[in-house]
């Protein structure tokens, strides 16, 4: 892996490790996994540091959980979230190691998971779990630093993830592991959007599917406008996979407003 951040990469990093703005090279400091790690191990070397994150997380989800349906269930929640996440990661697909940026929305996608079984074991339904994804996530990723979201700017501006890009876009083609997203870029025209991504098939939605949770990909989804918002990324996305569309069509445009993602678009009648 080169030491270029991709634009995931950067988000990833300072939006889940809060690390202020520093060369690419040095944000970059992930390494493929060896021969032997593969599977179910890669995940579970690196336990540690998935349930840390969760941790960072989990204030925040407390929060909201706390304003919709009291302290009591609130605290239950979050006590039974943390193993819950722990028995779904030797359940998560290998992908590629730290050699594939999208590892980490697979990771993400668990934790999300985890708190479902905690909160429909309380008779909570899909939606309801959604709306605490969505004011968790945008109320953590609203404490990362101007330095940070300034940074990603300067990333896209100089162009420093087109390399790395196309060849993650490559490297999704060759169908090498089969829980994996594959992918195609679309040139902007610098009017209605700069850059774009379809995916046209989806990792999340993969390992949601076999974990028996689709009614609940639709609102991880949502997730991707908070990060818009808080990086000014000014996403416009019209369709999913989820959704039952033939691709996730991702077009941004920085410094335009991102839309609300809650409620869902379909609620509004978009």
């Amino acid at each position: 892996m080169t030491g270029t951040c991709t634009r995931r990469e950067f988000l990833q990093l300072s939006a889940l490790a809060g690390l202020a703005l520093c060369a690419p090279t040095a944000l970059c400091a992930c390494q493929p996994a060896s021969d032997a790690e593969t599977d179910s191990r890669y995940y579970l070397a690196r336990k540690d540091k998935i349930l840390q994150d969760l941790d960072s997380l989990s204030p925040h989800l407390h929060a909201a959980l706390k304003a919709q349906h009291g302290v009591d269930v609130a605290d239950a929640v979050i006590r039974d979230t943390r193993p819950q996440l722990d028995a779904l990661l030797p359940q998560l697909p290998y992908i590629g190691s730290d050699a594939n940026e999208l590892t980490t929305n697979l990771t993400q996608s668990a934790s999300a998971l985890a708190l479902y079984h905690a909160m429909k074991t309380r008779g909570k339904t899909a939606r309801e779990v959604g709306l605490i994804l969505y004011e968790g996530y945008d109320a953590y990723l609203s404490t990362t630093s101007k330095i940070v979201t300034t940074g990603l700017g300067i990333l896209q501006a100089l162009g420093l993830d087109a390399q790395k890009a196309q060849q993650d876009i490559a490297e999704s083609k060759k169908h090498t592991y089969p829980g994996d997203w594959i992918q195609e870029s679309v040139q902007g025209d610098g009017k209605a959007f700069d850059w774009g991504i379809d995916y046209t098939e989806c990792g999340i939605v993969k390992f949601l599917h076999a974990q028996g949770a689709d009614e609940l990909t639709l609102y991880r989804c949502q997730l991707d406008y908070p990060m818009s918002r808080v990086f000014g990324m000014g996403l416009v996305r019209t369709t999913t996979l989820a959704q039952g569309g033939t691709r996730c069509d991702f077009r941004y445009k920085r410094g335009r407003k991102t839309e609300p993602g809650w409620p869902p678009a379909w609620e509004r009648g978009l």
